[in-house]
């Protein structure tokens, strides 16, 4: 005699916010409460990982919630450590619900005698139990292919659609989508499709790497309102640069939409005193306060569509539905408006 059983939530130390987020959406959708399962994850004195689970997950849909940002090592030892405790206790399956899916820049091997870091996570991930991955914006969408198991890649431009539309109405005319540079052409393209707008490129041209001699525009962005849109922003060097190269070309407004806010070193400061408008992320990597009070910094939830997700997946119905603003409008009502 089969058994119904609910999705349970259990999240390590990454973004125990974005946990308790998805959980207070996922008890408005289901009507009942919805917690996470109480969990021990703590360190030894030589930094050595334990964890302890203090509730029966014996053929439960587990849903691991870590994103593996800093300490990216700790995190995703943390992630492999928790998905072994629930494999080992009898857990039917268990989804790594990743936000930020840490080595993922090291997707391919750049030069000779490197590593590609992104295939030997996917690899312990798969070792250490986990049935399937949900995830938002990887940094190469082939990373999907590294793993033998299913992988949902969520997208944070449905939802970046839905804000630029309420934040910039009446003013959409105006509005040019930018790709800070060449590779990321597809994404800047797929957003300026939603929202109807153009699309322009700042080509940057290096002379060695980690140096750009020099950035050119191509596209007229004379008296628009420049967003551009990436996955990741780790120094805000890059960014920041752009900016000041939009502005210099004729742009009246520089913002910026970036899925995960790594901001690591100077990165917070660079953007409070760019000549960027905003800079718009999402909460896949847990902000810190220095981020929290950078005035031009603007945090949008992901805690809706990953609340959803997990709830599609439980119950065998479509992730990819996700992909349409028609389906993601209503997730994100009372936040955002188009009337």
């Amino acid at each position: 005699m089969s058994v119904v059983t609910e999705p349970k939530l259990i999240s390590g130390n990454s973004n125990r916010p974005l946990a308790h987020s998805i959980a207070r959406r996922m008890s408005m959708h289901r009507g009942m409460s919805v917690g996470l399962v109480d969990t021990r994850v703590e360190r030894f004195n030589d930094g050595e990982i334990f964890v302890e689970v203090y509730e029966n997950v014996r053929g439960e849909d587990m849903f691991i919630i870590q994103s593996t940002s800093n300490p990216a090592n700790d995190n995703l030892m943390e992630l492999l450590i928790m998905s072994d405790a629930l494999r080992r206790s009898s857990a039917d399956r268990i989804t790594a619900v990743i936000p930020y899916f840490g080595y993922a820049r090291q997707d391919r091997r750049t030069k000779a005698r490197t590593p590609i870091s992104a295939k030997l996570v996917a690899n312990l991930l798969t070792e250490s139990g986990v049935d399937r991955i949900l995830t938002l914006d990887l940094h190469a969408a082939q990373i999907q292919g590294f793993f033998d198991i299913p992988v949902d890649n969520l997208y944070a431009s449905p939802v970046f659609a839905l804000d630029i539309l309420h934040h910039f109405k009446g003013k959409m005319n105006d509005v040019m989508v930018v790709s800070p540079d060449v590779g990321g052409v597809a994404r800047a393209r797929e957003l300026a499709k939603r929202i109807e707008a153009p699309l322009s490129i700042v080509d940057k041209r290096r002379e060695k790497a980690g140096e750009i001699a020099g950035m050119t525009v191509i596209g007229d962005v004379s008296g628009k309102k420049c967003i551009i849109v990436d996955d990741i922003c780790d120094t805000a060097g890059t960014l920041c640069k752009a900016a000041e190269v939009l502005m210099e070309a004729g742009a009246t407004e520089v913002h910026a939409y970036i899925t995960h806010g790594v901001l690591s070193g100077p990165a917070v400061e660079r953007v409070s005193k760019s000549v960027m408008k905003s800079l718009v992320i999402t909460d896949s990597i847990e902000p810190s306060e220095t981020v929290k009070a950078c005035p031009n910094i603007r945090i949008v939830p992901t805690a809706p569509m990953f609340a959803q997700a997990i709830l599609n997946t439980w119950s065998g119905t479509s992730v990819s539905s996700l992909f349409e603003t028609e389906t993601l409008t209503p997730i994100y009502e009372g936040m955002y408006t188009r009337d």
